[in-house]
């Protein structure tokens, strides 16, 4: 049915007003190669297809059952790998079901909420499904996140860190002076990417998630997801981390919504990938070494790109002609995102890829720039 034939007159007004979250496009192309909704490049660890399998070959009769409705196997797995008690995690179906519940728990106050004014773009819709006032804070001119800028009153904090689309991480010096300065404002930090956050000087006894702050702050609250650095996004598995009481709000209003929300085969299939560490630890810095790979690549073909702790990289063309150098790229059956928005309407987003498929990227846009050129001397000698 086409949009203009829906007859919305028993709808709620909710739903009418609501303006819903547009997810990255999945196009179906012969050749795609696909570097625009920051999927992982690589597999899953071996481990969970042969867990699920083990579930479907050995207790598929239990099908007919519910699964562990608050997951236990699944957070004991989580606490244990970030030394925590199994009281401070949290699982849901995607970490945007997390992140919803996350709003109905947390935000629906008098007070407004503050995120960032170029990040996830599904805050803005949470916020307006939940009637939620939210404070836009407008990024630095390099587009990093200053916490000085979020002293005012508020409710609640969010930002995604690394932050999206941008890649930018933020210190946990500043996230501690974030949650020591709001301590009566629940302060979310949404780390979908931190798995590829690597600083300069780190080392593997170097913290760069906020999960190590949340003993130290009662209302510091960390948002997680399976989707990318375990390349699990089509199993939809999110988790949170936080102090106790936050965790038993989130409890009580999944089980106002949903009561099982991961299912068995999800169980399974994302414990396995948690206790799978060298697994995780080797493909996690295969993307890191991509990412560095592909930023000198671009960089060499005059694009500016910023230092991205994602599995994705945030790139500008030097003349700025990114929605054009999108949709040649197209045409070739190569996929990025560009987000037709002020301020960043002139840069890529491009998820890393395998070699071959960054290989195929920088080949085209090489080729896209030795065109451009002789088209420039054409012009000249027109004239």
């Amino acid at each position: 049915m086409s949009e203009s034939k829906i007859d919305n007159r028993l709808w709620s007004s909710k739903a009418r007003n609501l303006s819903p979250y547009v997810p990255g496009e999945q196009p179906q192309h012969d050749d795609l190669c696909k570097l625009n909704t920051n999927e992982n490049p690589f597999p899953p660890s071996p481990k969970v297809g042969e867990a699920i399998i083990k579930v479907l070959a050995q207790q598929a009769d239990d099908l007919r059952l519910y699964p562990a409705p608050e997951s236990e196997e699944l957070r004991g797995a989580l606490a244990t790998l970030y030394d925590l008690d199994i009281n401070q995690v949290f699982v849901g179906n995607g970490s945007d079901e997390v992140l919803a519940l996350v709003f109905a728990s947390f935000f629906l106050k008098e007070r407004p909420i503050l995120a960032p004014d170029i990040s996830y773009s599904f805050y803005p819709v949470y916020a307006n499904t939940f009637g939620i006032e939210l404070v836009q804070i407008p990024l630095e001119a390099d587009f990093s996140i200053s916490p000085d800028a979020y002293r005012r009153p508020c409710s609640g904090i969010i930002i995604a860190n690394p932050n999206a689309p941008t890649g930018l991480l933020l210190s946990l010096a500043d996230i501690r002076k974030l949650a020591g300065e709001h301590s009566n404002s629940v302060i979310v930090i949404d780390e979908a990417y931190i798995d590829f956050a690597q600083l300069e000087e780190s080392s593997p006894d170097v913290e760069v998630s906020a999960v190590s702050l949340i003993n130290e702050f009662d209302n510091l609250l960390v948002t997680q997801t399976f989707s990318k650095s375990r390349s699990l996004a089509g199993l939809r598995v999110g988790m949170a981390f936080g102090n106790a009481s936050l965790i038993e709000a989130l409890t009580r209003m999944k089980n106002s919504f949903n009561s099982y929300p991961l299912d068995k085969l999800a169980q399974a299939g994302a414990t396995a990938s948690v206790l799978d560490v060298e697994y995780f630890e080797k493909t996690r810095q295969q993307v890191i070494d991509l990412r560095t790979s592909l930023t000198v690549e671009l960089t060499a073909l005059g694009y500016d790109v910023l230092p991205s702790h994602a599995n994705f990289i945030f790139a500008r063309p030097h003349d700025g002609a990114a929605s054009q150098i999108a949709e040649v790229l197209r045409e070739q059956g190569i996929i990025v995102r560009h987000f037709d928005k002020p301020r960043i309407n002139e840069y890529l987003r491009i998820t890393i890829g395998t070699a071959a498929q960054n290989e195929r990227l920088i080949d085209a846009l090489k080729a896209l720039k030795a065109l451009k050129a002789l088209q420039a001397v054409a012009d000249v000698e027109a004239n």
